[in-house]
């Protein structure tokens, strides 16, 4: 068995490669609704970073419910079906805006991963002051609570889809080689931003 083959080899192999999360969100009335963003992660705690407009849809709905889930996914880049190629994460967290006092342990990190490129860095950030009130825009973070990895040790046997929960435990920052930063106590959430719903350099709108 391969490092890659472990479920830690397999984590930090998704969250390096898969670059875009689909975030699920639920409104008040119980829409619910799924979202494609652009994300850094950070480890311990395990937590995702992305960038919207306080208005979007899903940030409309994190405001009233910061309960969320998702997934990510890396697929084969040649056609056909290699069940050994295809890999995913579906994980529960909870969600909320990044506070302005805690922007500074976020902003450049969640930059340098986004746009790694320093030349599109500096044409599409935007700068912390237009992270905070009264702008549009905001840095969200995900704090996974919850996290499990497609199991397909008996699909050829049985063609059944099957999950196995990793312990968060497990998922240090000394394991997954990732980058620590002080965690808040709690998830940092803000009052609704203003903003059109569009899509953004930080992310993704309605």
């Amino acid at each position: 068995m391969t490092a890659n083959s472990t479920p830690l080899g397999r984590t930090r192999l998704l969250l390096e490669k898969a670059r875009y999360l689909n975030l699920a969100t639920v409104s008040p009335e119980g829409q619910p609704w799924v979202a494609t963003l652009e994300y850094a992660w950070q480890a311990d705690p395990l937590r995702f970073v992305f960038g919207s407009a306080g208005l979007s849809r899903h940030g409309l709905d994190i405001a009233h419910t910061p309960a969320v889930s998702g997934t990510l996914f890396v697929a084969p880049s040649t056609p056909g079906l290699d069940i050994d190629a295809v890999d995913g994460a579906q994980f529960t967290g909870t969600c909320g805006e990044i506070s302005a006092a805690e922007l500074g342990d976020y902003y450049s990190h969640f930059y340098r991963t986004v746009f790694p490129d320093p030349e599109q860095r500096d044409r599409f950030r935007l700068q912390p002051s237009q992270l905070r009130a009264p702008a549009p825009h905001r840095l969200y973070v995900v704090i996974v609570e919850e996290w499990w990895l497609i199991d397909t040790r008996t699909w050829e046997r049985d063609r059944i889809d099957r999950r196995m929960e990793v312990p968060l435990t497990e998922l240090s920052a000394a394991a997954l080689g990732g980058r620590p930063s002080r965690p808040s106590r709690n998830p940092p959430v803000a009052a609704p931003a203003q903003g059109n719903g569009h899509r953004t350099p930080t992310g993704q709108g309605r």
